[in-house]
């Protein structure tokens, strides 16, 4: 996977109250007045207030990027005034979880193998819940990373007896 191209992402609050495809749609025309011919794609990724908006080519983004400064409002239903964070739709920020990790791999070990894919800003083991008897570690770590590149993950238990390569 590469780089999304000629697309945009705008960022809700994501303290605000949840906002509808249709009120979406209608944002788009009358606040960023795109016409229908430029527009390839609309996704939203509703959990994350994100929505993001291909064109059919870069001029025309870039120019959405110029006109709007990079913010524009929303007003929601209730009259609450939300401040959208418009940017080009990068990767973004990832956690990646790797599995079946010993204590003994250490930090900059994960940082090396993931460095070919961005850049890698915080590395953590993860615990057992304190629901558990022992809430210790559970050789999962997660790498927070700023994508550059998707990496491809393979598996295969009979090559590689359980282990995820990277």
């Amino acid at each position: 996977m590469t780089d999304r191209q000629n697309t945009i992402v705008c960022a809700f609050d994501p303290n605000s109250p949840r906002i509808t495809a249709h009120h979406i749609h209608d944002w788009i025309y009358e606040s960023l007045k795109l016409p229908e011919t430029d527009v390839r794609m609309i996704q939203i990724d509703g959990p994350r207030r994100r929505v993001y908006i291909k064109f059919n080519n870069s001029d025309r983004a870039l120019s959405v990027l110029q006109e709007t400064a990079g913010r524009r409002e929303f007003r929601h239903d209730n009259g609450e005034l939300s401040i959208v964070h418009i940017d080009w739709a990068g990767m973004g920020v990832r956690r990646i979880r790797l599995a079946n990790l010993p204590p003994e791999v250490p930090d900059r070990i994960i940082r090396g193998a993931l460095s070919p894919y961005g850049e890698v800003t915080e590395v953590h083991a993860d615990t057992w819940s304190k629901a558990y008897r022992y809430p210790v570690y559970n050789g999962i770590r997660i790498a927070v990373t700023k994508l550059k590149k998707t990496p491809t993950v393979a598996y295969d238990n009979s090559k590689y007896k359980g282990t995820n390569i990277i």
